[in-house]
């Protein structure tokens, strides 16, 4: 099959998700091009990136605006020169672009008009599968597929902020155009399929199709105590709001005042560092908790082989964002970590609560340090944990099954079987 993938941004650190399943794909020999918006300067990359040469696959579609895009008669003037220079050997471009103008509205789409007209300039591409990650991607792609730039079957898959904060800015109609136009949605958790039926997407268009991790790349350790009778915890997240790591430092703060022995990292950069820097300071816990930055995934399997358990206390942030399921939590739970984490959007449908981690309410302190400490004077359960942790996630959380899953789920939609 012919494939495309839209997405905002590749690569991406905090999205091996969209990796693991393009390479997946790949495997499987499947002919795979992305479509992303931006490419970041990251201080690393995944592996995977230049082991399958993805670079060579990805088209940048956005690149070049942002660096005008605070200039809007210049991005007017590019859009122009970009229509007349392609409208001798594309008539309909014209065309094209003014319907934007007037019904791009109905579809909401992210991005500018002059990237939709870089896109409008490239031959058309026929694919069998146009794969959206987030719903505004999605409105993207139904916008392409209408317009006839894009053709293929258009499979749409929401995850966390464009089902939760980007509902919330645009309001519920936004995603109207794309249940007219899409043909399939694939929301991460059954808390995301309920949301999308109750924004009007037909509930025989809907299948929940869940995030993995490769199984075989993360090894089953049984955590048992340190002789040294340390304790070590992580936190591996963006430096985002939504990811609670502010109530992760307060609450490993309170355990510190009882066991000393506690050391805290933290692994991920993001818009929050300053802040949360300052917070451990004020906090005087230097010694026992360290940010790291972004870590390659490599690194992020070392630290976790390292940890004794890991913290994820996800909240909602202020202007409604939330998370899907974070994929962090299964890559930790296959390494056999026992994990405590927050009752927050898809979570409770991967954390088992008493099984294999725990679940407090979001932003309380208080409840993430006494889980905190439980564990601490409980190490014979974080093996019994581990192991449970470890097969429910090869269970129900592995990409190889899941991208077979994907395979399975695109050839019956060409073949009719889908609505």
């Amino acid at each position: 099959m012919k494939i495309a993938f839209i997405v905002t941004e590749f690569p991406s650190l905090s999205q091996t998700f969209i990796l693991n399943q393009i390479t997946g794909l790949l495997d499987r020999g499947h002919d795979v091009t992305i479509y992303a918006r931006i490419r970041k300067n990251q201080p690393v990359i995944h592996a995977d990136v230049e082991k399958y040469h993805l670079l060579d696959r990805t088209f940048y579609y956005g690149n070049s605006y942002q660096a005008m895009s605070a200039n809007k008669f210049l991005s007017r003037v590019k859009t122009m020169g970009l229509v007349i220079t392609h409208f001798h050997k594309k008539p309909m471009l014209l065309l094209k672009v003014l319907y934007v103008l007037k019904f791009a509205k109905k579809a909401t789409s992210p991005c500018s008009l002059y990237e939709i007209a870089v896109l409008l300039s490239r031959d058309i591409h026929s694919y069998d599968i146009v794969h959206c990650h987030f719903g505004p991607n999605g409105n993207l792609g139904a916008l392409l597929k209408d317009l006839g730039v894009i053709e293929g079957k258009c499979i749409t898959v929401f995850h966390g902020y464009d089902i939760s904060t980007y509902i919330n800015e645009k309001g519920d109609n936004v995603y109207d155009f794309l249940f007219e136009a899409g043909d399939f949605f694939l929301p991460i958790s059954e808390r995301w399929k309920e949301k999308l039926i109750k924004l009007g997407c037909e509930k025989q268009r809907i299948a929940v199709h869940k995030m993995g991790v490769d199984t075989n790349r993360f090894s089953f350790t049984a955590r048992k105590p340190r002789e040294d009778g340390k304790v070590h915890m992580l936190t591996v997240a963006r430096l985002v709001e939504k990811k609670g790591v502010q109530y992760g430092i307060q609450a490993v703060a309170k355990v510190l005042e009882k066991y000393p022995h506690v050391e805290y990292k933290i692994a991920g950069d993001g818009p929050l560092r300053s802040e949360l820097k300052n917070l451990i300071e004020a906090l005087n816990i230097n010694g026992h908790v360290k940010l790291l930055g972004w870590k390659r995934q490599e690194e992020i399997v070392e630290l976790m082989r390292n940890a004794d358990i890991l913290l994820a206390p996800s909240v909602t942030s202020k202007d409604g964002d939330q998370e899907g399921i974070p994929v962090v939590l299964m890559e930790a739970l296959s390494q056999g970590l026992p994990v405590l984490s927050t009752q927050h959007s898809g979570i409770p449908e991967l954390v088992q609560d008493g099984e294999f981690g725990f679940l407090v309410p979001e932003r309380d302190v208080n409840a993430l340090a006494e889980k905190l400490e439980y564990f601490i004077e409980h190490p014979e359960i974080w093996p019994e944990m581990g192991r449970a942790g470890r097969d429910y996630v090869a269970k129900y959380h592995d990409i190889n099954r899941l991208n077979d899953q994907l395979v399975n789920l695109y050839q019956r939609l060409l073949d009719g079987g889908l609505p």
